[in-house]
């Protein structure tokens, strides 16, 4: 057995702990396995392992990957592909032509180029909105009180469908803290889909806060290292 199938049945076993400790279903947490820079090889033994859900942080370097893993012999079911890093103008067309989610949506104008860009064949481009709940200047991220304007009008591209919310909280420990941004996440993402049928998804959590994020409502987690060891 490699070492990334015994790290993703380590990871998976954690997140059902966490699940019954908070009393949620088990199964009601999906794992987003972030294989920013690591190569198709990893990617190739997560899969083989069971693993279906990949997160890229980089448009070329994800394209790349996607275009590479339709080759091989080993593709027996479709990998769904996140993108999960800042989104700069001049590289939507890349993602809105290869990508099935993007979960770090902040703009109207992105959401703009999104929509116009994906292509009519494909399925509607599944997207999350970035919230930057430490409100930090350096990150990314509307503020709670920007989420309505932007779910409304990604709510209006058919080539887009809204599927929630996502943070990357500031590295604050398991504090009250960060229990406390968790918090207004889940209560934001209630809010949320009391308004839109297809909002399912809160993606928050990842390696070192995951017990705290599902104790707080999230639906998918996202780990890298601890699954693909660090980066080189």
């Amino acid at each position: 057995m490699s070492s990334i199938t015994q790290a993703l049945q380590f990871v998976n076993h954690q997140i059902q702990q966490a699940l019954a400790q908070a009393h949620r279903p088990a199964n009601s947490v999906d794992l987003l396995a972030v294989s920013k820079t690591k190569p198709l090889g990893d990617i190739a033994q997560a899969y083989q392992a069971g693993q279906r859900r990949f997160g890229e942080n980089y448009v070329q370097e994800g394209v790349d990957k996607i275009l590479e893993s339709r080759q091989q012999a080993w593709l027996n079911e479709p990998i769904e592909w996140h993108f999960i890093g800042p989104l700069q103008s001049n590289k939507t067309r890349l993602v809105a032509e290869h990508f099935d989610w993007m979960q770090t949506l902040d703009r109207a104008k992105i959401a703009d180029r999104l929509a116009a860009q994906r292509p009519e064949q494909m399925a509607p481009l599944q997207v999350c909105i970035q919230v930057n709940i430490s409100q930090e200047q350096a990150k990314s991220g509307v503020s709670l009180a920007e989420v309505d304007a932007l779910a409304a009008h990604i709510a209006q591209q058919p080539q887009l469908n809204l599927r929630g919310l996502m943070a990357i909280p500031q590295n604050l420990g398991q504090g009250q803290a960060l229990a406390e941004q968790f918090k207004a996440m889940g209560e934001k993402f209630a809010e949320l889909q009391q308004q839109y049928a297809s909002v399912d998804t809160l993606s928050m959590g990842m390696s070192g806060d995951m017990q705290l994020a599902i104790n707080h409502g999230s639906t998918m987690v996202r780990v890298g290292s601890a699954i693909f060891g660090q980066r080189g």
